[in-house]
């Protein structure tokens, strides 16, 4: 299927790796101008515009802003669990700093960068895609991080609302279990539950889709999350805003 994407100018956050990364690398496909922010860059995104750019600071987001231009389509992929969560026992243990961190990384971020790129996606009657979390809707730890998500989830149902008179759509992906370093690595988010629960990374992840209940078994690809990103910020979707997608693989079984 042709989504017409070649061409259009599409900005990706959070482009550095996993779901971010598979963005990019869709978009690419299609024959789109692709520019992917991150905070460190490899030489994996060398066919692409690449900014370096901390977007929790303003400057960073005028980095972005200034080398994006007008878009066709956003794509705001940056957030994670912060360290500190992960280590956390529950909600009592999370302190101030880190619910702010949280907030920071997750929501505040994609707030600024939506606001600095809006009129020029509004120019181009553009799309906003952006990628939350199936905690969200259910109530996984960390509190913090998953609270953030519901608020990144309302914020993208106000911007449909908001802006879909002037042309623009927004949508918000929710992936579960996703095989990316986040969960693949040791140092990472299942790394820290399976060192909580006294097991091997591999044996915890073997756990993951019969204790999520994830109905597919197995945790999905980055590049099945980014192909859907890919078909719902294209014109082939052009009737599709203010909704939300999940992406994983059944675990969530109420709408």
């Amino acid at each position: 299927m042709d989504l017409q994407l070649k061409d259009k100018t599409v900005v990706v956050t959070g482009a550095s790796k996993g779901i971010g990364l598979a963005v990019v690398r869709a978009f690419a496909a299609e024959g789109a101008r692709v520019i992917a922010a991150a905070r460190t860059m490899t030489a994996e995104q060398a066919d692409v515009v690449t900014v370096r750019a901390d977007l929790t600071t303003p400057e960073g987001v005028r980095t972005l802003a200034e080398a994006a231009g007008d878009a066709d389509v956003l794509v705001n992929n940056l957030g994670g669990v912060m360290d500190a969560s992960m280590r956390a026992g529950g909600f009592l243990d999370i302190d101030d700093e880190t619910w702010l961190a949280t907030f920071q990384l997750n929501l505040f971020a994609t707030v600024r960068v939506t606001r600095s790129l809006l009129p020029g996606l509004l120019r181009r009657r553009g799309v906003v895609v952006n990628v939350s979390s199936i905690g969200a809707r259910a109530a996984f730890k960390p509190i913090d991080y998953g609270t953030a998500k519901a608020a990144l989830t309302n914020l993208t149902k106000g911007l449909a609302e908001e802006f879909g008179g002037q042309g623009l759509r927004a949508l918000t992906v929710s992936p579960g279990p996703t095989r990316t370093r986040n969960w693949g690595d040791p140092d990472g988010f299942a790394g820290e539950l399976a060192r909580a629960a006294g097991v091997e990374l591999d044996e915890f992840l073997a756990r993951v889709p019969g204790q999520m209940g994830i109905t597919t078994g197995r945790l999905t690809e980055p590049e099945e999350t980014a192909a859907l990103v890919a078909f719902l910020a294209s014109p082939v979707s052009g009737n599709l805003t203010g909704a939300d997608y999940l992406a994983d693989g059944g675990v969530i079984k109420t709408v």
